[in-house]
This record gives C-alpha cells, sequence and structure tokens, in this order.
C-alpha cells in the first residue's frame, strides 16, 4: 500500500473549510445587497398560498460575477 500523505489531507480540509465559511458569510449577508433577487428578469409567480419564485436574472448576474472571480483567481494563481 502507498503511504497517505496526511499532509495534503490537512490542506484539502483547510481550503473546504475556508470556502464552507467564505459561503455560509455569503448567504448571512446576501439580504443585504439591494438588488439582489429583485433584478427586472426575476420571476414571482402566484397567489395567496403558492408562490414560485424564478430568478433567472439574479443568477446570470452571480454567474457572471463568480466566472470572472475565479477567472481572476486562476490567472492571479499561474503567475
Amino acid at each position: 500500500m502507498d503511504a497517505v500523505d496526511v499532509t495534503a489531507i490537512g490542506r484539502a480540509l483547510l481550503v473546504a473549510g475556508l470556502v464552507m465559511a467564505a459561503i455560509g458569510l455569503a448567504l448571512t449577508f446576501a439580504d443585504r445587497v439591494p438588488f439582489l433577487g429583485r433584478l427586472p428578469g426575476d420571476l414571482r409567480l402566484g397567489d395567496d398560498r403558492v408562490t414560485v419564485y424564478v430568478p433567472i436574472a439574479t443568477s446570470i448576474v452571480l454567474s457572471v460575477v463568480l466566472t470572472l472571480v475565479l477567472a481572476l483567481a486562476g490567472w492571479l494563481g499561474r503567475r
């Protein structure tokens, strides 16, 4: 059997923990972003008993922002 590299596992767990903390922090302050969830392309359908919310425009904006952030992080990581 091959020896397990404990330092690599430790780094992976540390990165996973930091990512989870960042996601938790973002979710904590998500309701304070004024435009998030109320863009013109977001659909809200329903009546008194049932409401269906489809955040199309918000999903597109978040996708573009995350793509740019991750591309920048990848570019800086290669330098």
